[in-house]
């Protein structure tokens, strides 16, 4: 499917990332209108896809939110590694957006965000748990180490595409917790369709693209990127003595090696050099 994939987005004039693995497909891309609508037909032809979940915000033909098109080949989608967690098997409740606010009001409902800590950081629900991860792997430790089946009877979880808390409610599932449930779409869905005004969401949401982060409008939030370790930075967290741009801030300043800021400076000099002769530069090729 890969190379058939890669193709149609091509045609289309789609650029990001898609991934595909045996569970399934997700990705984040951008194009114009008729161009995504074009893909969307393309994917859904086919039986496996034909209910395929999408979510949708806007921005500026001019906002560079991917430089090329990936279709990547992994293992999982999101790399939980526990060995039979399947959600095509065994996954959590979806809760709808609009039902969302009803569900995690309840006091009897334990509300855990299961994204990464520099995603917590800048945004969640309101009276959300968070478990400090650095990484989705780390999860199931957490888990083991916080949580009781006997305890905690009601379990809510959510993410940004719905994608990680669908693997999240199947591990929970597999220990033996009862009621587990997920918002369907993600905060992205929840964004999406609930108005700001009835909102409890907090903040801004972390993407994984150039925008770095989305407020409740979906639009493009206030957050950069440092460039050297791909976290979110703040108009505070760039006046530290730490941040120098495209090479380091006040949490990555003591995991690089001399020689990796020389090779950082120097890719920030060559942004620059293609901004100013309206070029584009690969910033980053995780996201490219």
């Amino acid at each position: 499917m890969r190379q058939p994939l890669l193709h149609a987005c091509q045609q289309h004039g789609i650029r990001g990332t898609i991934l595909l693995a045996q569970e399934g497909i997700n990705g984040t891309v951008v194009g114009s209108p008729e161009g995504i609508a074009g893909l969307l037909e393309w994917l859904r032809s086919d039986p496996r896809l034909a209910n395929l979940e999408h979510k949708e915000s806007h921005v500026s033909p001019e906002d560079k939110t991917f430089y090329r098109m990936k279709v990547r080949l992994k293992k999982e989608i999101v790399t939980l590694g526990v060995e039979g967690i399947n959600p095509n098997e065994v996954v959590g409740t979806y809760v709808d957006p609009e039902e969302w606010n009803r569900l995690i009001e309840d006091p009897d409902v334990l509300l855990i965000d299961t994204r990464n800590d520099y995603e917590v950081e800048i945004g969640t629900f309101r009276g959300a748990v968070d478990p400090h991860t650095k990484s989705f792997r780390e999860f199931p430790t957490w888990v083991q180490q916080n949580l009781d089946s006997a305890k905690h009877k009601k379990v809510a979880m959510f993410c940004t595409g719905g994608i990680r808390c669908e693997k999240a409610t199947s591990y929970m599932l597999k220990q033996g917790f009862e009621e587990v449930y997920h918002l369907k779409g993600g905060i992205l869905k929840y964004l999406e369709e609930v108005p700001k005004e009835k909102s409890a969401w907090e903040g801004e949401c972390y993407v994984f693209d150039h925008r770095v982060a989305v407020d409740h409008n979906l639009a493009p939030g206030s957050y950069e990127l440092c460039y050297a370790c791909r976290r979110p930075l703040s108009d505070e967290d760039k006046d530290s003595p730490d941040y120098q741009y495209g090479v380091s801030c006040h949490r990555c300043i003591d995991d690089f090696t001399e020689e990796d800021r020389e090779r950082f400076a120097e890719r920030a000099r060559q942004i620059e050099i293609a901004e100013r002769q309206g070029r584009e530069h690969l910033r980053d090729g995780s996201w490219s």
